[in-house]
């Protein structure tokens, strides 16, 4: 059986909005623009320190714009998200037929954690694995990096996730990844970093995993 490594945002839950929101106000403290919400979409998977560079945040402010946003973040903006609509039944189906089920996610452990305990995702999982609070764990092949630490690593294993930055962090690792069309990256990325397939639903992923 596959050891199944998802990611959360984009993935397992649609937390674009909370994301967003709390991203703008970071950015409105520094007096830049405020994008549209279409164009903020990208702030939804990345670390949040490249994200705010890329949309003006000073190298010397972005600790601060980090601060702001999880001022926000933490007691709000982290439940303005909901699963996906089957990702619980999916889950389910998985665990029942014996696959090992771990969370590896660029997002802090413990906000992680918070999330998937909220909306009762947390029991599905064996281990959840995040980024630090002290920015040296705070991409995604070093959060699996992390992970496979902690379990050993197997030849089976597979990434699940939403982005290019999950199908190359698990590269970096040597794992696999199918990539799902309804997060917040775009599936032609996904395939031009090596994407081994693209499930459009929840029960199509079922499908491939089972494969």
């Amino acid at each position: 059986m596959k050891t199944i490594l998802f990611d959360l945002d984009g993935t397992l839950t649609d937390s674009g909005e909370g994301i967003i929101n709390c991203a703008w106000l970071a950015l409105k403290r520094f007096g830049l623009p405020l994008p549209d919400k279409e164009t903020m979409r990208v702030f939804v998977g990345p670390p949040l320190r490249d994200s705010f560079l890329r949309f003006g945040v000073p190298e010397d402010g972005v600790e601060t714009a980090i601060e702001i946003y999880r001022s926000r973040y933490v007691p709000t903006g982290m439940f303005e998200n909901t699963p996906y609509p089957g990702i619980k039944s999916m889950l389910a189906a998985l665990k029942e037929t014996g696959h090992k089920l771990l969370v590896a996610t660029s997002k802090p452990e413990g906000m992680a954690t918070a999330i998937l305990e909220k909306f009762q995702l947390a029991p599905y999982f064996d281990l959840i694995c995040g980024a630090s609070m002290d920015n040296t764990r705070d991409s995604k092949d070093k959060v699996i990096a992390y992970l496979l630490e902690k379990t050993g690593g197997a030849d089976d294993y597979i990434m699940v996730g939403d982005t290019a930055f999950d199908v190359e962090g698990a590269a970096v690792n040597g794992i696999p990844t199918i990539g799902v069309s309804w997060g917040y990256g775009k599936v032609e990325d996904m395939v031009a970093t090596g994407a081994k397939a693209i499930a459009h639903s929840p029960a199509e992923l079922l499908e491939l995993l089972r494969t």
